[in-house]
């Protein structure tokens, strides 16, 4: 049986994901096994996740995913680069992935990785740091090296999954995995057809209102409906606006997080101690050099206390989410195979320390913090983390002892 990684967030899993799930499977053979590495309750984009990490994996784990781990949050809350460094690293260090696959607007591995090796070259590092120097964004001023070096080839960096596909092969390439990559072409844009809304138009439509198994697969919207009824979700960054604001305004240095530069942590502090609203702070803070996402990273870190330092090792435990049957034996496996603490229940935590302990302190917080959204005060209680274990799945039935 092969086994494939796949890196997600799922926010939230959709008809779309299904897709990549069963081609990837078509392509492997359909008993093929499925690793997902997840983001948890915060997400790469600079957002807080529409349903708790939880939700979200048994979700994954109904609709076609065998095994699903958490990206931790600083490697979640980091540039493109970093998020893709970080998976491919859980993926491999697991011990139990041949593949990896990530959908993409080319659907060409081969047009993929030209790019992904002529960007690290040295012609085009120095191109890059000339467009930096000059004022650019990351974005163009990689853009600009790559035209250089590919010419019209180049055009596949213009899309955003190509571009987080080739961070992906560029991971592979810098930490000698053995992963092969694989890509399935995307299809479709907000909406089209059979593909359904994508991602952001389901979370629009959701914190309207709308009920979720119009929007997504049925025993995902079951999932996503409990935690609707029972107060957790959907949620946005708008939830957490006077948690957010608390934070920031308390704050008298921006100086320790990853990206500030330039007097970017000056801005922040100026802004967030006069403006009224998140989104106002955000239009404020937003110059032509800085993408808004990283931005919006940056407010979400700060207010977790996620620092630059928190990144600069790689994960150091894996943390189970969610599993099946052919999941709990994977895991199984992957326990002979990998050098990683893997944690599954709280007793598993106790048992780790130096870095591991600190970053798992880390998502203590960003957990504490993540629930503060909720309806019912009792489910706002902090140390959740310490006491959540992973979702079991079996048609349908949780109910199984954790392995």
């Amino acid at each position: 049986m092969k086994t494939v990684g796949i890196i997600c967030e799922y926010n939230p899993f959709h008809p779309g994901h299904t897709g990549h799930i069963e081609r990837t499977r078509a392509a492997l053979g359909f008993d093929s096994a499925v690793v997902c590495v997840m983001s948890g309750n915060f997400v790469q984009r600079g957002d807080i996740a529409v349903f708790n990490k939880y939700a979200r994996a048994e979700a994954a784990a109904l609709c076609g995913a065998d095994l699903v781990v958490e990206l931790p949050s600083p490697y979640a809350l980091s540039s493109a680069e970093g998020f893709a460094s970080a998976g491919i690293y859980i993926l491999d260090k697991l011990g139990i992935c041949d593949f990896i696959s990530f959908g993409s607007e080319a659907g060409d591995i081969a047009a993929l990785k030209e790019v992904s090796e002529a960007i690290v070259t040295e012609e085009a590092n120095t191109i890059m740091k000339e467009g930096l120097g000059s004022g650019l964004p990351y974005a163009a001023a990689q853009q600009n090296a790559a035209d250089a070096v590919l010419g019209a080839r180049s055009h596949v960096l213009r899309s955003p999954n190509n571009l987080l596909g080739i961070e992906y092969l560029k991971a592979i390439a810098a930490q000698g995995s053995m992963l092969r990559p694989m890509t399935v072409k995307r299809i479709g844009g907000a909406h089209d057809g059979d593909m359904g809304y994508s991602a952001s138009a389901i979370r629009a439509k959701l914190l309207l209102g709308e009920r979720p198994e119009k929007l997504v697969p049925r025993d995902a919207s079951d999932v996503y409906a409990r935690e609707i009824v029972q107060g957790r979700g959907p949620n946005s960054m708008k939830s957490y606006e006077l948690a957010m604001m608390s934070r920031l305004r308390a704050m008298k240095d921006f100086s320790w997080l990853a990206g500030v530069s330039e007097g970017l942590d000056n801005r922040l502090l100026r802004y967030t101690e006069f403006e009224p609203t998140i989104a106002k702070i955000l239009e404020s803070v937003k110059t032509k050099r800085y993408a808004m996402s990283r931005i919006r990273r940056m407010l979400i870190c700060a207010c977790l206390g996620i620092s630059a330092a928190d990144t600069l090792a790689p994960p150091s435990y894996i943390k189970v989410l969610a599993m099946n049957r052919t999941g709990m034996k994977m895991l199984k496996h992957a326990r002979k195979k990998t050098a990683l603490p893997i944690i599954t229940k709280p007793a598993t935590v106790k048992k780790i320390a130096g870095t591991a302990a600190a970053m798992f302190a880390k998502e203590v917080a960003a957990t504490d913090f993540y629930v503060l959204a909720y309806r019912n005060e009792n489910d706002r209680c902090g140390g959740q983390e310490w006491r959540e274990t992973p979702r079991i799945v079996e048609d349908g039935n949780r109910n199984i002892e954790c392995v």
